[in-house]
Formats: C-alpha cells, structure tokens, sequence
C-alpha cells in the first residue's frame, strides 16, 4: 500500500501521515467533477479570469507560508520554493489576461471551401487527470490547471504521495479564490489507483509529469480507451561550450543549472559537452563553481543546495555514481554522501563517462554532472543527440553559423542559446523522443484538451 505522507527530507522524519481516499469517495469526486463541468463550461472568460487572478492574489500574499510547505515537504531551498511560487502567480495572471484571446475563434478560408462562413471553434473536453510529480510540486499543477480550468475545462490531481499537502492546498486554492466546488479536487490516492481514475468514461484526458515508465503506463492505458494525453518525461540535457563562448558565464551557468531544485529539475544541464579548444578552462571553472555550493538546512537562506526529497532518490544517484567509477570514471568533486541526517548529496563532477556506464543512458536525477570534451561542433551535436532523450538542450557560441546548426540539429523540445534552461508562461514547454509528447504553457498548452471544431456553414 502507498504511504501518503509528508517526510522531511532534511531530518528523515515522517512529519504527517494521510488516509488514501476510498474507491468511493474517489467515485463520488470524479462524479462531482463531471457535474461542475457541466456548469462550469459555460460561465465566461471575465468571470473565469477573475477567479484565476484571485488565486494569484493569494499565491502572492502567502508565499512564504506556502514556500515553507513546500520545502518542508520535498527539500528545495526556501528561497527556490518561495520563487516558485510567485512563478505560480504569474501564470495565473497570464492565462487569466490570454485565455480568451487564445480560445477564440479562428477564421478559414470559407471561398475555398464553399462556405458562406468558415472557422474554428475551441471547446474543452471536460474533467482531465493530472499526475504530477514532486519537484516542482506547485508550479507542474499550475501549468496544467490554469490553461486548463480557463479553458473552460475541470480538473482532477493525482499528485506524487510524498508532497499531500500541497496537493491538499491546491484544491483550497481554487476554492479560496471563488471556482465552483468541483472545479479542481485533489485525489489522495496511490499509483496503483490511476489505472481506475483515467479508465472512467467521465474522465476525457490526462497529464502526466513524471518517469518515463510512469508515462508509458498512462499511455498505454489513455490509448486504449481512446483519449487524449500530454506527456512531460525525464531528461538528460546537453549543454555544449564552443571555443567562441564566454567560458566564464558559461561555468557559472552551468553550475546553477545543474544545482538547480538541489540537481532534481528535468530541464536541468545533465551533460556538458566541451570543445577541446577550451575544456581545461571550463573545467577549472566548473569544478571550481560547484564545490562553492553551499549544501545545507533548506530553510536557510544562505544554502545552495538542500537534500533530495527521498531516501531512494539519493540511493539511485548513488548507484548511478558508483557504477560510472567502477567502470573506469573520475569524479573531480564530490561523489560521497555526508554523514549526519537527511538525504544530501554533494555537487559532483564525473569525467571519463563512457557508453558502458549506465550514467550514459539513463537520467541523473540528482547534482551530478558528465564532463565531455570533443573536436568540434559535429561531434558536440552528434554526442548532444546521442541519448533517448529530448527534452531541453543548451548551446554556448557566438558564432552565428554555430548558433544557426545548434538550432537546427539539436533534437530536442527547446533550445537555448547562451543561457540556461528554463520554462515561461509565455512560450510552449515539451519535449521529443523518450522525454514525451504534447506541449505545455502558451497556447499550445490551452488547445492541447480542447476540441478543435471545423465549423461550415452554406448559405441556406
């Protein structure tokens, strides 16, 4: 049986404990769910966007009571959690200013189709499932349910068992702000139970944000009953240094992106892949940048890097670590946990990672880093593109044809050039290959659980 529970990480200690929901309750929730939308789609734009600004009143007013949750519940630092919040807000009043402007009908060409009128008309599906992850335990439910609930669309959230209440604050939050009761419920439910949740014929579509084995089992089970799904997956994030770069601010960007969320972000730089020409340069300086991370209380705002919001979690990065050493890596700093209480792990640096190490393949969900030297930008691209993944990617040149290649050959769902990786409300989020399909964010992210319906009329 899932436990469902808020577990410092930075103490190890079970702070609260909750009662998964009963399959009737869970019943009743999505029934209730099903009956606001029935209501719910119509109200209008101006009455949705005064509900959605409101939430973001609150965010805003209670940030740092609401930081604090979420540092106590899965280790950010205050100051990263309390920024995440606020990133919460701006969302909301984004697709509180945007949505009507994004759902609203767009023309055709009705002469070419023999109309007297022709367009396009987008319509919410209904109740959809989020699963959500812990890392971003506020801001991933906010990117699905703002788009989502002004959309016209109602929502219900699975999120991961180790964060219960912020999912549990969520839900207060779109009441507090004057949704409809029904709106948006949180399910404190296991994994197992997700099966039920999306094979309910009320339930129209899902997202998930999350491990990839967790988005093939959605998948497979949204295929079969037919409905729609976005998926965000894991990540192993190139970040390449040409010799034109500003090495210096490339170092230092690398390093907070790797460090970022205490190293458990997706879209976080996994693999940094260095021209020759400049290598021992970034090194120095990388190397340098991480051991001046400060790991500590996550509660104190003079720390870096806090612990990893699992037990499990740090074993996993352990074994990943211990695994490339094995076969023949080199750690340049960090690699050995600290002893006192806590799941912390230190910033660590891997050169010498070769495709016999499973570090090569598979996603490093902790503030670990590979260190690649190679001769040019065809094998930098060619060693970019060389994993299952494709989320984000990185590329540091001021070189205009380099620039233009990177952006062209980089497979993945974003590139950034000369900056680090990052999501906006005001541009799409989502990734290729094994990190998943469907967009996030902007107005990919509001049409992706809506019916988009040709409409034709004649002259009659």
């Amino acid at each position: 049986m899932t436990t469902i529970a808020t577990t410092n990480p930075a103490t190890g200690e079970v702070e609260k404990t909750f009662d998964a929901l009963s399959d009737e309750e869970v019943d009743r929730r999505v029934g209730r769910a099903a009956a606001a939308f029935a209501s719910y789609r119509r109200t209008g734009f101006a009455e949705r966007a005064g509900w959605m600004n409101a939430a973001a009143d609150i965010l805003d007013a209670e940030a740092d009571q609401i930081g604090a949750l979420l540092t106590t519940e899965m280790g950010k630092t205050l100051t990263a959690a309390k920024a995440e919040v606020r990133k919460c807000a701006k969302a909301c009043r984004y697709y509180a200013e945007h949505a009507e402007g994004f759902m609203a009908d767009r023309p055709a060409d009705a002469g070419a189709v023999g109309a007297s009128a022709a367009y396009v008309r987008y319509e919410p599906l209904g109740p959809v499932l989020a699963v959500m992850p812990w890392n971003f335990p506020l801001w991933q439910v906010i990117r699905f349910a703002a788009p989502g609930l002004m959309a016209g669309n109602v929502g219900l959230l699975k999120h991961s068992s180790n964060v219960p209440q912020t999912a549990l604050f969520l839900e207060d939050l779109f009441l507090r702000a004057g949704f409809p009761e029904g709106a948006f419920q949180t399910l404190l439910i296991g994994s197992s139970k997700v099966e039920d949740v999306l094979r309910d014929p009320r339930v129209k579509a899902a997202t998930l944000t999350g491990s990839e084995p967790a988005g093939r089992s959605v998948a497979a089970i949204a295929g079969d009953e037919i409905k729609p799904t976005v998926l965000e997956l894991g990540g192993s994030d190139p970040f390449v240094v040409m010799p034109s770069a500003d090495v210096a601010k490339a170092a230092e960007t690398a390093a907070a992106s790797r460090c970022l969320n205490n190293g458990q972000s997706c879209i976080s730089a996994k693999r940094f892949i260095v021209d020759e020409r400049v290598a021992d340069e970034f090194e120095r300086r990388f190397v340098e940048a991480m051991r001046a991370q400060k790991v500590g209380d996550p509660m104190d705002e003079a720390t870096d890097i806090g612990p990893l919001a699992t037990e499990q979690g740090r074993e996993d990065v352990e074994e990943l670590v211990a695994d490339a050493v094995e076969k023949g890596a080199t750690v340049l700093c960090g690699g050995e946990r600290p002893d006192g209480p806590g799941w912390y792990y230190p910033p660590t640096v891997l050169s010498g990672v070769t495709d016999e190490m499973r570090m090569y393949h598979e996603e490093v969900f902790g503030p670990v880093a590979s260190l690649f030297r190679v001769r040019g930008i065809s094998e930098a691209i060619e060693l970019a593109n060389g994993t299952g993944f494709g989320l984000g990617s990185n590329a540091w040149t001021r070189d205009p044809e380099e620039r233009e290649r990177f952006v062209r050959e980089l497979d993945a769902g974003a590139v950034f050039i000369n900056g680090m990786t990052t999501s906006f409300p005001e541009i799409p989020f989502g990734g290729v290959k094994r990190s998943g399909y469907g967009r996030e964010l902007s107005d990919y992210g509001i049409h992706e659980f809506c019916n988009v319906k040709t409409v034709w009329a004649g002259e009659g």
